[in-house]
């Protein structure tokens, strides 16, 4: 670099030799510690942190203004319901815990339990046919979901009730043979035997359906590591993709399981004494037809009450392993909805 003329000398600065610059430590490359930031004053005055406004929860009108309506309309009909004589509640009230009544609903019960045990107990092996390699058996299992399927409830009942017109004796032989046993249909099948009978087949096509969708939930993989490791498809099923299929067949058997009971209701064409047709027959005599209903309609939502708090704690147990926590149950979250009410009213009074 040539200076330029009437300037002084330029001075170059001098690097350190190489071997100085290899043999630098870590601490002579890093910079001095920075000063420390002078503390900075406290605000004073009216431009000061405290006299800051607070962040107040936005209110929201429209979800308010919508919640009033709807609780008016509740209150109005509720009004309606209470304050109507039509519905003549001290009757209600009377027959709602009679002997006949309460027959009615046993039976009711029981074969809402019944049909569910028999219609799972023929559903599952159905279910596994459905999925099986063999075509026979998998045909045949199809065949039997879809006629069952395809046919209204009643007309399977009273096909049922009138099984004698088609076979008036059934026997127990040598298939294509002699028989050894013969009795008659009409001795053998009565009114509750046939109702158990056309509900539980009914039933055992939509179970099969319900357990053939839950296993089919189940990842793949989860079959294909059993057989790595030697298990059996026999044991895979029962104790590696049985439990888990279980998340999603609970909550559908549930809704069946309600539904069954509801569906009941419709082996009263055949004269069988459950809960809607023993008030039937009451209202038959009295006349009093608004009240009866009444009595089912209640019983059956008590019962229907019961069951959907029991799905709920089978659907929670079985959700263990799939869910880091557990859904609250429903005093929890009751408990929550509280606890965050007072503290938005402990927000709200400071102002």
């Amino acid at each position: 670099m040539t200076p330029k003329p009437g300037s002084g000398p330029v001075s170059v600065p001098r690097l350190p030799p190489l071997e100085n610059l290899l043999m630098v430590s870590p601490s002579d490359l890093t910079d001095s510690a920075p000063a420390p930031c002078p503390a900075r004053p406290e605000a004073s005055g009216p431009g000061s942190d405290d006299d800051l406004p607070r962040i107040v929860p936005r209110r929201h009108v429209g979800r308010l203004l919508a919640a009033a309506v709807a609780l008016l309309l509740f209150a109005m009909v509720v009004t309606s319901v209470v304050r109507n004589p039509a519905f003549q509640w001290g009757v209600v009230g009377g027959y709602f815990t009679t002997a006949a009544v309460l027959d009615g609903l046993l039976l009711t019960l029981w074969l809402t339990g019944v049909v569910m045990v028999l219609g799972f107990a023929l559903g599952v092996p159905l279910a596994v046919m459905r999925l099986s390699a063999n075509p026979v058996l998998s045909t045949l299992s199809w065949g039997y979901v879809w006629v069952f399927r395809s046919t209204p409830l009643l007309v399977q009942l009273l096909l049922w009730f009138n099984i004698g017109a088609l076979y008036p004796t059934l026997g127990l032989g040598i298939p294509f043979g002699p028989q050894f046993v013969t009795v008659k249909t009409v001795n053998l099948l009565g009114p509750a035997l046939t109702a158990v009978i056309g509900l539980t087949l009914h039933e055992a096509a939509y179970a099969a359906e319900v357990v053939r969708g839950g296993i089919l939930s189940v990842d793949a993989g989860q079959a294909e590591a059993a057989q790595a490791l030697g298990i059996g498809r026999a044991r895979t099923l029962r104790r590696i993709v049985v439990p888990q299929a279980m998340r999603s067949i609970v909550p559908t058997s549930g809704n069946m399981l309600i539904g069954t009971l509801k569906g009941t209701s419709i082996v009263s064409v055949l004269a069988v004494h459950d809960l809607l047709y023993s008030v039937q027959l009451i209202y038959n005599q009295t006349y009093q037809v608004i009240p009866l209903l009444l009595v089912a309609t209640l019983w059956y939502i008590a019962v229907t009450t019961v069951l959907s708090a029991g799905q709920f704690y089978v659907e929670r147990h079985y959700a263990r392993g799939a869910a880091r926590a557990l859904p609250p149950t429903p005093v929890q979250r009751l408990r929550a909805r509280l606890a965050a009410h007072h503290r938005s009213l402990s927000s709200l009074s400071k102002y």
